[in-house]
């Protein structure tokens, strides 16, 4: 497993101006990139190895042709705000920005070009010192020979024709020159007005159907929580609000509607234009989101953020907090100190949990403050998330400023928090999953079909069946895939809108190879996940261009793509790490973790990801069980409780 890179506070790796970086030894150079990216691989070393001297070189005879240029700022590995991507090169120019992407090789290939073209974007969007000033992409192909040319706005450039480039674009034009003080500074990250606006009313004209099929019974708690958060401005108050909900209940758009809302430009008082932001851990979810504001005609970053970026951003500095409100999708799935220690690259004593940090973050702010964590019930899937609710409790308990917060949640989280000032909200809480549509009882049925905390009442589970069945949500059952297939097929083909696909445990090791190759079940893999990217796949129709769609059925994602996401048919193929033996569910088959130690129960974790797994879908969920012997007692166990064979 490959160590965590860790980033220095200061956010890049090299930073002067051209008279001394020309001057710099390069090995002084290399040192600070390496202070700042830790376990640089060798791969990036080497880069910096040999495109350090071509830049030194570049801007000394820069500052041969233009003299003034030498108070220009070069900067090297500089991290994008509120992002993990880095760019190679930034130089400051009198009134331009150039963003350098360098490439060992002839000529650029089309990624090498978007990537520079989206660097460039993103610092025009999200930077404040970058709203008025004009940024220059150019891709350098160290081994490139000829002369320059631009491909869809980016420079193609040799590496000793990259001085011609800047003289020929560097006008003077803006009487104040770029400031790097201010570039640099720990506030720079400022999205356009522009883009909040448009982001807004793309949101709230409703123009992306996938995100809006909960709307119908979110409006109460979506209005008490603007109530809260009027209260807390007016108030000068700190407050964590907690929403519970079963899956598919509409929390994800709960948050999305909060950060959306014109009435927070009222209370905002800290100048950087976006009051509010919508931030999750679970990364699928937040590349779904994105990619349907882009599909939509956003920008796709302006509210939606992934919660490690925001985390490793500002905890690593002091930097002032833009945000006075903090909506944390999945809260219950928080990562402890000992897992964010891992992620991030930092030794465990300098660690806080995730609702730790989160509390900190809101105390910057001077004056109030709100953390909206949503909160859903049974999903905690990986390592480190098992700490629940109880870590919102010490982040509170622990705060040195615990005595300004108040805690709003529904009653039934209560005795979590005794000692806090904690306000019981009725409102606080969606128990009614609107994933399955007229699928009231789907949560219990679930809950009670993967659990082995009470002796099963298969009649009862069978009568819900029924019962789903007529409310209009279908339970089926098949021994063969391309059965499950050709029923989706068939019930979905003239309906271009709707998405149905292939889901699976990451943690079965049999459905994937040890079968016969006719019953195989196909699943992401890390190698495939540039193949099959989560945004498309979910959104897309079989007939869009990407052809990445889940309706093709060639691929099927895990409950770690899946989480927080909805299809309106899933075909579920069933692993060997929950199976059913001797009347209760076992996992002894399943593909072991690699820090045993840091898992405090497995079959717990087993037992959610199946939870997972059999609430992503509105209208049928089809069970794939493989005619293989190990597997009979399932299949007969489903069948009793109330899933149909097809």
């Amino acid at each position: 497993m490959p160590l965590p890179i860790r980033y220095s506070e200061a956010g890049r790796g090299w930073d002067s101006n051209f008279v001394a970086f020309a001057a710099a030894k390069p090995s002084a150079v290399l040192r600070k990139l390496n202070d700042f990216v830790t376990h640089a691989s060798h791969q990036e070393i080497s880069s910096w190895q040999a495109s350090v001297p071509h830049l030194q070189r570049e801007v000394d005879e820069t500052i041969r042709i233009d003299a003034e240029s030498g108070q220009y700022t070069a900067i090297l590995e500089y991290r994008l705000p509120l992002e993990m991507r880095r760019v190679d090169a930034l130089f400051l120019l009198h009134d331009r920005i150039v963003v350098i992407e360098l490439k060992g090789k002839e000529l650029p290939s089309e990624a090498d070009i978007d990537q520079a073209h989206a660097y460039a974007r993103d610092l025009r969007y999200y930077h404040r010192e970058c709203h008025d000033r004009e940024v220059k992409a150019v891709v350098i192909p160290t081994r490139m020979e000829g002369k320059r040319f631009s491909r869809r706005g980016v420079e193609v450039c040799p590496p000793q024709d990259l001085d011609a480039y800047m003289a020929a674009i560097n006008t003077k034009a803006c009487p104040t020159p770029v400031n790097p003080q201010r570039f640099l500074s720990g506030d720079a990250y400022k999205p356009l007005p522009s883009l909040i606006q448009a982001a807004r009313e793309l949101f709230q004209q409703q123009k992306m159907p996938q995100l809006w099929q909960s709307l119908a019974a979110t409006d109460g708690a979506v209005h008490r929580i603007e109530e809260i958060v009027q209260d807390a401005e007016r108030t000068r108050t700190r407050r964590l609000i907690l929403l519970t909900g079963v899956p598919g209940a509409g929390k994800t758009l709960v948050g999305l509607r909060l950060v959306h809302a014109d009435f927070l430009d009222k209370l905002d008082r800290t100048g950087q234009g976006a009051p509010a932001i919508f931030l999750s851990g679970n990364a699928p979810l937040v590349e779904v989101l994105q990619y349907e504001v882009k599909k939509a005609g956003g920008v796709g970053k302006t509210f939606v953020r992934g919660v490690k970026d925001y985390v490793s951003y500002y905890a690593s500095s002091h930097r002032s907090i833009p945000h006075h409100v903090l909506v944390f999708d999945e809260a219950q799935r928080a990562f402890d100190a000992q897992t964010v220690a891992q992620k991030h690259g930092i030794p465990l004593e300098q660690a806080d949990s995730e609702p730790h940090h989160f509390i900190a973050f809101a105390e910057r702010l001077p004056d109030w403050a709100v953390v909206v964590g949503l909160i859903g019930t049974g999903q905690e899937i990986n390592k480190g998330e098992e700490g629940g609710l109880g870590q919102w409790k010490n982040a509170i308990r622990e705060s040195l400023q615990s005595r300004q917060w108040h805690v709003h949640g529904p009653p039934d989280i209560a005795d979590h928090f005794k000692n806090t000032d904690f306000v019981p909200d009725n409102a606080l809480t969606l128990n009614t999953s609107l994933r399955s549509h007229f699928a009231l009882h789907l949560d219990r049925y679930v809950d009670h079909l993967v659990s082995d905390n009470e002796p099963k009442n298969e009649e009862w589970l069978k009568t819900v069946a029924v019962s789903l069945e007529q409310q209009g949500f279908d339970l089926r059952l098949c021994r063969h895939p391309d059965m499950g297939k050709d029923y989706l097929r068939e019930r979905y083909g003239d309906q271009r809108e709707k998405r149905f696909g292939m889901i699976s445990s990451s943690r079965d090791k049999t459905l994937t190879k040890d079968l016969d190759p006719e019953f195989c079940f196909p699943q992401i893999s890390f190698q495939l996940k540039w193949q099959y990217p989560i945004g498309p796949w979910f959104a897309d129709d079989e007939f869009h261009p990407s052809a990445k769609s889940c309706r093709h059925l060639n691929i099927s994602m895990t409950e770690f793509e899946t989480q927080g996401l909805e299809l309106d048919g899933v075909l579920l193929g069933w692993g060997t790490d929950f199976l059913r033996q001797n009347g209760q569910w076992n996992i002894s088959r399943m593909r072991r973790y690699q820090n045993k130690r840091a898992i405090k129960n497995p079959l717990q974790l087993r037992a959610n990801c199946y939870r997972v797994l059999l609430t992503r879908a509105r209208d049928v969920t089809i069970v794939y069980v493989p005619p293989v012997p190990i597997y009979d007692e399932t299949y007969t166990f489903l069948e009793r409780i109330g899933f149909r064979p097809l």
